[in-house]
């Protein structure tokens, strides 16, 4: 009866339109008070003990170090360097928003936070180049997608918490299917826009020229080398390593680039703490929500009611696949995270899945949440920065869908992609 309250009560509240963080909690208080065991003090308990984690300190540190790395010049330095190198090619701006948002994601660990912070800057670029709005705009909500699955990432730091999963392993083991799926993205910018016949630019970068511009983003360039380096080396750890992309970030913004003045700084730091605010409420409901399940036992009767549908690997994994899927278009990717992971995770390792090789499973497929309707959060950030409709964009994307879930059915059935890194490098 609690579960079956916890449920149908989530359920009710997301289709009357209560924010995710407020329905789970929500509902998580109706089971409390239906079951009648549990004080009504346990919510609040349990808010507070999920928010109280060394851990999920990495996940404010790593949107402020986003957001003051946008506000910084820091992306437009990346973009200059990528435009210097690829923009000839067939596709090129294309295949340069795809690369920005690339190396963006080695910074920042957010979807939408991508999408914002290189959509601003090449979205009229692309138009003016003439490529469609429905391409343009779908292309950049699908990239920043790659934000939350290259490290570092804020889906992976909430799947290691909630699972006792390494961390580092997870980050070691985003990097393949990162470029992976950036891969994928590349390939189908080319053989679209030569269908096209959108060319690239018509400048002509000399060496000099590109050698400058690597030179003046040599900052840029350099902090993915010295956050990851410095986890992987053991100098600190992932939650640290948040901690000094900010002071990094904020270093290079106003010291070094000094494109961050007192008033654009302040506004920068309302954006991360608005940001922050809403994330940590969706993970205090959902601590209380996951535990919950735990005391119901949830994640044991999903195992038995999969395990009774099939003993087959292969159809175990396409039903949670397509569950993935279809959670994404309705639940952003932390709240589903936490929720999820618990639940799922002990049917993969029953499997003979590693930890490691299904939270990237579970990263990239909820990841493919963030381009489908009718949540589809990187979609609405793509229709601000192009002003354009929600039609516009989803007339696009459909090509883009395909495309990351071929690339999720790559990650899902060849482990090598996510365990061959963390196996050599880490020994995990």
């Amino acid at each position: 009866m609690v579960a079956l309250v916890l449920f149908l009560s989530l359920f009710a509240f997301l289709i009357f339109n209560v924010p995710v963080g407020i329905a789970i909690g929500l509902s998580s208080l109706a089971a409390i008070v239906t079951g009648g065991t549990m004080s009504n003090t346990f919510l609040v308990q349990q808010m507070i003990a999920g928010s109280d984690s060394f851990t999920l300190m990495a996940i404010p540190l790593f949107i402020l170090a986003g957001e003051l790395m946008a506000a910084g010049g820091v992306s437009r330095r990346i973009l200059n360097v990528s435009n210097a190198f690829l923009g000839r090619i067939t596709g090129g701006l294309a295949i340069v928003t795809v690369v920005v948002c690339m190396f963006f994601a080695a910074v920042s660990g957010s979807g939408p936070a991508t999408v914002a912070a290189v959509g601003s800057m090449v979205v009229p670029s692309m138009l003016e180049k003439g490529y469609s709005k429905s391409f343009t705009l779908a292309l950049i909500a699908t990239a920043g997608s790659i934000g939350v699955i290259i490290p570092p990432s804020i889906p992976m730091v909430i799947y290691g918490s909630c699972t006792s999963t390494s961390i580092s392993g997870l980050f070691m083991g985003g990097f393949v299917p990162g470029l992976l799926i950036g891969g994928i993205l590349i390939t189908l910018c080319y053989f679209y826009c030569k269908k096209q016949g959108w060319t690239g630019t018509d400048e002509h970068f000399s060496a000099k020229q590109k050698w400058r511009a690597v030179c003046d983003a040599k900052w840029a360039l350099l902090n993915p080398f010295i956050i990851l380096g410095g986890i992987y080396g053991g100098v600190f750890t992932p939650t640290e390593a948040a901690g000094v992309a900010a002071v990094y970030a904020f270093v290079c913004g106003v010291f070094i680039h000094r494109e961050l003045d007192p008033k654009k700084l302040f506004f920068t730091i309302g954006n991360a703490c608005n940001t922050t605010g809403t994330t940590m409420v969706i993970i205090g409901c959902a601590t209380a929500f996951t535990k919950l399940l735990a005391i119901e036992r949830i994640p044991n009767l999903v195992t038995n009611i999969i395990l009774s549908v099939s003993t087959s690997k292969i159809v175990v994994l396409l039903l949670i696949l397509a569950l993935l899927l279809i959670v994404g278009c309705f639940m952003d990717t932390t709240p589903a995270m936490m929720v999820l992971a618990p639940i799922l995770l002990p049917v993969a390792l029953n499997f003979g899945l590693s930890a490691i090789h299904f939270g990237l499973i579970m990263v990239v497929g909820l990841a493919i949440g963030f381009i489908t309707p009718p949540l589809g959060i990187n979609l609405f950030v793509a229709c601000r920065i192009g002003d354009a409709p929600l039609e516009i964009v989803c007339s696009g994307i459909i090509k883009f869908v395909i495309a990351m879930i071929f690339g999720l059915l790559l990650i899902t059935f060849i482990p090598a992609l996510s365990e061959f890194l963390p196996r050599v490098v880490l020994g995990i």
